[in-house]
């Protein structure tokens, strides 16, 4: 089953598009859902909202912007479709760039939503009721409101941050966000420069920090912003590329977290 679309159409109601009608699951208890004629589900509110979802959630954080957040979030979010995981990425920067990216994609998955961040808990429980296995949140810079609110429903929470003396200032504050919910993070480093004495430098700030740094290292390559202009990422742009594996090896980190059960391995 590919989702197409998770849509918020009232406070009351939400309707999720699916593209096969017999894959979509309904509560033997008590009446969660229905089908109607165009092999949609509206899912009542009133009926599920005490339940919890059950779909993995994977947050991108950062009060810093230009940082990678949404490059990552659809890279990854590919990625995962890619490695079998029905997979949906809400987007709730206000310039909703994820939108716009799959707005030019020509690939029906992932599904991206753009919403506000006062939806996000009633669409996970929509996307989890839809049969979604991974849900990925993109967050707008600056804004604490909403990164509060994608930090409180994530089970891992990944933070870029550029190798540089500003965004290690952003990062020490998102970390503190994080940390207010306890929940499991890890530093993920973005335009890392081939030379220099700054990623070094950002690696000892980490781990003064106390925080978990992820093993792989995002560079600086053309394939990221070249894929992003048609609607791709870069494993689809330059498949065998070194942007390519750099986000397989960071999904793979990813993985060994939000899945513990699942033997994966991890390329330093």
């Amino acid at each position: 089953m590919r989702i197409l679309g998770i849509r918020a159409y009232t406070q009351t109601r939400i309707k999720v598009a699916v593209s096969s009608p017999q894959h979509q699951r309904e509560s033997s208890g008590n009446t969660l859902a229905h089908r109607s004629m165009h092999g949609t589900m509206c899912i009542h509110s009133n009926a599920y909202e005490a339940m919890e979802p059950d779909v993995k959630t994977l947050a991108l954080i950062s009060q810093k912007g230009g940082v990678s957040k949404t490059t990552l979030a659809t890279a990854l979010a590919v990625a995962a479709e890619a490695d079998g995981r029905r997979t949906a990425l809400f987007d709730l920067d206000p310039q909703a760039s994820a939108a716009f990216w799959k707005d030019t994609r020509q690939a029906e998955a992932p599904a991206v939503v753009a919403l506000p961040s006062a939806r996000l808990a009633h669409m996970l429980r929509a996307a989890s009721e839809a049969g979604t296995d991974l849900a990925i949140i993109d967050t707008p810079p600056f804004a604490k409101d909403i990164a509060f609110e994608a930090a409180q429903h994530a089970d891992y929470i990944l933070v870029p941050t550029r190798p540089a003396v500003l965004d290690v200032m952003a990062m020490t504050k998102t970390l503190e966000l994080v940390r207010h919910y306890g929940k499991p993070a890890a530093v993920v480093l973005t335009f890392c420069p081939p030379h220099g004495k700054e990623v070094a430098d950002t690696i000892d700030a980490v781990e003064q920090l106390g925080a978990q740094l992820a093993p792989v290292r995002m560079h600086t390559r053309v394939a990221y912003s070249r894929a992003q202009q048609t609607g791709l990422v870069a494993q689809e742009f330059e498949p065998d590329g070194k942007a390519a594996h750099e986000i397989q090896q960071l999904w793979k980190f990813v993985c060994m977290h939000l899945y513990a059960s699942e033997k994966t391995e991890v390329a330093a």
